[in-house]
């Protein structure tokens, strides 16, 4: 039993369900870290919490898992992989520890995906830039005066 004295909930805007984000580049950065084991035990995976910095969707949060201490060669090369993207989207080459990743914006590429196990769309972050990147070369320009959000542009 969790003592609740002086808690209203009439006093408090109630929490809504979050549909995932839409597909799309966002400025994030890292605000919490956190090595885990997995599952079966054989193995660690550091779980990254990215926050959302800008726009529409500012101070949602989204995960990745990078499988770092894992007997599968290969998700321990991806994984290594992609912390070699954020640490080179936050100018962090050689960190110590992940405490030195946070607070840096960059920029994520977020995707939308079908769970396997109930078929939930939810997010997934497939790739890291810095936030000062050069924007890439597109074949038709974006007008300067369009003030709406990459995320909502039709492609």
């Amino acid at each position: 039993m969790a003592d609740l004295h002086g808690f209203d909930a009439s006093r408090i805007e109630p929490t809504s369900d979050f549909d995932p984000l839409p597909a799309g580049k966002y400025v994030a950065a890292i605000v919490a870290s956190e090595m885990k084991p997995t599952k079966a035990g054989t193995g660690q995976f550091l779980e990254l919490t990215f926050q959302v910095l800008e726009g529409e969707h500012r101070n949602r949060l989204l995960w990745t898992r990078l499988n770092l201490d894992n007997p599968n060669a290969t998700a321990v090369q991806m994984a290594r992989a992609e912390l070699s993207a954020i640490c080179r989207a936050v100018d962090v080459l050689a960190p110590r520890d992940s405490l030195e990743l946070h607070d840096l914006p960059l920029v994520i590429n977020v995707r939308c995906k079908r769970r396997d196990d109930s078929g939930e769309l939810v997010n997934e972050i497939k790739g890291f830039a810095r936030k000062d990147a050069a924007p890439s070369v597109r074949s038709e320009p974006v007008a300067a005066a369009d003030s709406t959000p990459p995320w909502r542009r039709s492609r």
